[in-house]
């Protein structure tokens, strides 16, 4: 895991790259906040879908749900970049909606989005 941070008016941001799964569950984004916290000192971050675990994307294991739940108890906006159009669950793009009009969980195609948008939020 490699972690970067920027500073976009005045927003620090993580943003994170790993090649490997990250989250998997409550307990693995527990762990992930806190290292990304203590190494950065964000509140905001950003991380490519393909670190989560594919389980996450299929809301009737209700693991989205419970992890990003994590992510607001302790304070951190999280942007999860990547395509998102090959789920065909309807429930899954409401939630992605749905989060997307909020201010803590955004579901992103790109970094660059990602960045404007935390950096906004």
């Amino acid at each position: 895991m490699k972690i970067t941070k920027i500073k976009e008016n005045n927003v620090g941001i993580a943003i994170v790259c790993s090649s490997e799964i990250l989250i998997t569950d409550v307990q693995s984004s527990l762990d992930f906040i806190g290292t990304v916290r203590y190494e950065t000192d964000c509140d905001c971050v950003i991380l490519n879908k393909s670190a989560i675990c594919g389980e996450f994307f299929d809301l009737k294991t209700r693991l989205a749900g419970e992890i990003l739940q994590k992510f607001i108890n302790y304070y951190m906006k999280v942007a999860i970049v990547g395509d998102f159009s090959m789920y065909s669950s309807k429930s899954l793009r409401d939630f992605i909606y749905e989060s997307n009009k909020g201010k803590h969980i955004f579901f992103l195609p790109s970094e660059k989005e990602a960045i404007k948008k935390l950096s906004n939020a």
